[in-house]
């Protein structure tokens, strides 16, 4: 457990997590020495790959310091609420706020939701230098001790750890803040995923080439400009700043989802068909480049009308009006679509004279898309919305994404809250649009006033979806805050610590988060008694050991007759188990079965059987080698021991007892894992 994670964490290099998966896909590329044979990695590579030492690179103070941070494990244990969580909205609730520093939330995220994760969206510090940024995270290490980790110099270690220890809002210490964090979140991203960042002026730039260089240019999708304050920030001098930023990137299976559609554009659907349905015109000529005959000579061709019968036809007949796509200029364009879709869509093309006294065809889009069935060879361009959905433009504006808006819901729901830039719920809405298809799981490791979280109970209600949503909050000490803060800052961290004092609740900022999130939810149920949307969340707490208890596991000695500590009363078992259930991959919410074997209580998920208690007698020893035998739906694969509950002789005694499973058919596999 943790002092197995502190011992591994000694051997953490800076590329650790890059060589584990080298030497997990091409085992073949490293000697018996344990080193890597680049040039036998170079013979895997396609011949089209070039290997070479020079090219561009993104370098900042602390770079390889951040790497570290990525790979060493998190000493954090996980503490579930059991009081909230077995609250009835929230006792069957998919959805996660965790509490606690998003980069040991992330490692313990990892364990179970790699490459699970479909959406992440984060709001990071923007390093104004007033929105509170200094560099914060908290590893120990003595110049000595990282010069020899990093391999540089100590005058170079000593500026990294000036960084850290004094705190420091310079770029460096931004891009080393986030930098370990985005290496953990792209890790955590489905194949088809997508992650949303918002950020300003101040680190755009910045954000820009780190996530060139974690996820990788070529996964840039696009920069958005949100207008989100159209007076605009008079204190900037020069210009007036009324728009941030939200970077987008992408794996490589994503396809976009469609923003839906405005009343303007709904209007534009004003035409009904025989059957009621209603569509709108649209062009068929190709707009916008390459629309030229030249470009493709296949899609130029004659579309034949007979404007008594009100037909058209492929077909050259007797008092046909033909009608050829021309540009603008009189020059031949091309269709959008080739001879065989036309010539299947014949029944919903309408040709007109236009204002010029030209015969064009428009085509009818329907508002229902089944309606208009998409065929392969299809060209669309700027000028094509798609049906109930429009595609996504670099620039985002309207008063439903402002901070003002944003401010008035947050207050709404909760008034003693006073937050300076929360983002709009109808912005995140917009983002789950694009990047949340299907029902799957999406993730914000700056939880901040719980906006997230809110727009996707929200979003799933009014989309009949299931979206699952993780939070991750630093509970910031709200106490600690208001000692540095003056004037009307000042005030309203008095009111938002007399508020918590009220509820009865830490005075930390995700407490925050969270009461804003029950009382949308709350909301949303008295709006919709009937609904059986997800409007609750489980709730855990990620935990520094204390040092007492440090000292207990160091001072351990597991071959001794008789135990003189309980060190599991220190954790408590629910928070062994579920740092367990996570580390083993089944997530925050498994549904684990607690198990009574004679006087023994173990606990029961898929392929693994926990034993946390003391004191475990013959009897139960015996009853769970019988339950082996007898019950066909009980097959673990690992006996999972928690280390300071047994001495030396009780684990003998226990594997030896069970030994004899290990031969039998059903269990060939049975290993033992006692963690310390």
């Amino acid at each position: 457990m943790i002092k197995d994670i502190l011992n591994s964490n000694e051997s953490m290099k800076p590329n650790t997590r890059e060589i584990e998966v080298l030497r997990e896909h091409f085992p073949a590329c490293f000697k018996s020495d344990g080193s890597f044979d680049l040039e036998r990695f170079k013979e895997y590579l396609n011949d089209k790959v070039t290997v070479k030492n020079e090219g561009y690179e993104l370098k900042f103070l602390g770079k390889n310091y951040a790497r570290l941070l990525a790979s060493v494990d998190s000493t954090t244990v996980i503490v579930p609420d059991e009081e909230h969580n077995n609250k009835p909205e929230n006792k069957n609730s998919e959805n996660i706020y965790i509490s606690g520093d998003n980069l040991d939330g992330l490692k313990h995220l990892l364990k179970s939701y790699a490459g699970q994760v479909k959406c992440i969206y984060i709001d990071p510090p923007y390093n104004t230098g007033s929105d509170g940024f200094v560099y914060n995270d908290n590893f120990n290490f003595t110049v000595d001790e990282l010069a020899e980790k990093l391999s540089i110099d100590d005058e170079q270690a000593q500026r990294i750890l000036d960084l850290t220890k004094r705190g420091s809002a310079s770029h460096s210490a931004w891009l080393m803040f986030m930098y370990p964090r985005l290496l953990l979140a792209r890790d955590l991203l489905t194949d088809d995923g997508v992650i949303f960042i918002s950020i300003d002026d101040n680190e755009q730039a910045n954000c820009k080439l780190i996530c060139d260089d974690v996820f990788g240019e070529e996964n840039f999708a696009g920069q958005i400009s949100v207008v989100n304050n159209m007076k605009g920030r008079n204190d900037r001098a020069n210009i007036a700043t009324t728009h941030e930023y939200l970077l987008m990137y992408v794996n490589f299976k994503f396809i976009s989802g469609g923003i839906p559609l405005t009343e303007e554009q709904r209007r534009q659907y004003k035409y009904v068909d025989e059957n009621g349905n209603s569509y709108a015109l649209r062009d068929l000529r190709k707009r916008g480049r390459p629309d030229r005959r030249e470009d493709r000579p296949n899609m130029y061709f004659p579309i034949y009308y007979n404007p008594e019968a009100k037909e058209c036809s492929m077909k050259k007949f007797n008092g046909a009006i033909k009608i050829v796509p021309l540009r603008g200029d009189g020059t031949d364009g091309r269709w959008r679509w080739g001879k065989e879709h036309v010539a299947r869509s014949l029944n919903i093309l309408h040709p007109e004279i236009n204002r010029n006294g030209k015969w064009v065809i428009k085509h009818r889009v329907y508002l229902n898309p089944t309606l208009n069935p998409i065929i392969e060879d299809d060209e669309f361009d700027e000028f094509d919305d798609e049906e109930r959905t429009s595609k996504a433009k670099s620039f985002w504006q309207g008063g439903e994404l402002s901070t003002d808006v944003a401010r008035r819901t947050l207050k709404s729901i909760l008034p003693e809250a006073e937050f300076d830039y929360p983002k709009s719920v109808e912005l995140i809405k917009r983002i789950l649009h694009l990047g949340a298809k299907n029902d799957c799981i999406i993730c914000d490791f700056f939880g901040g006033s719980g906006t997230t979280m809110q727009a996707a109970v929200e979003f799933n209600l009014e989309n009949e979806r299931n979206l699952k949503t993780i939070i991750i909050q630093l509970p910031e000490e709200l106490d600690q805050k208001l000692q540095k803060l003056t004037g009307e800052e000042k005030t309203k961290t008095e009111k938002v610590i007399d508020f918590l004092d009220e509820i009865k609740k830490p005075h930390t900022l995700d407490q925050i988060g969270m009461e804003r999130i029950k009382r949308a939810a709350a909301k949303l149920k008295e709006e919709h008694p009937d609904t059986t949307t997800d409007l609750g969340f489980k709730h855990y707490t990620l935990q520094e050991i204390s040092k007492v208890t440090l000292d207990k596991l160091e001072d351990f000695v597991p071959d001794k007759i008789f135990l003189d500590n309980d060190i599991l009363s220190d954790f408590g078992v629910p928070t062994v188990l579920t740092t367990w259930l996570v580390r083993d991959g089944y997530g925050f919410t498994a549904p684990v079965q607690k198990l009574a074997f004679a006087d023994y209580n173990a606990y029961y998920m898929d392929k693994h059987l926990y034993l946390l208690d003391a004191e475990i007698s013959k009897e139960a020893i015996a009853a769970i080698a019988d339950k082996f035998e007898t019950d066909g739906r009980f097959n673990p694969e690992n006996i999972v021991i928690f280390g300071y509950s047994f001495t030396w002789t009780a684990l003998e005694e226990l594997k030896v007892n069970l030994a004899r499973l290990k031969a039998t058919e059903k269990n060939l596999h049975l290993n033992f894992d006692v963690r310390y």
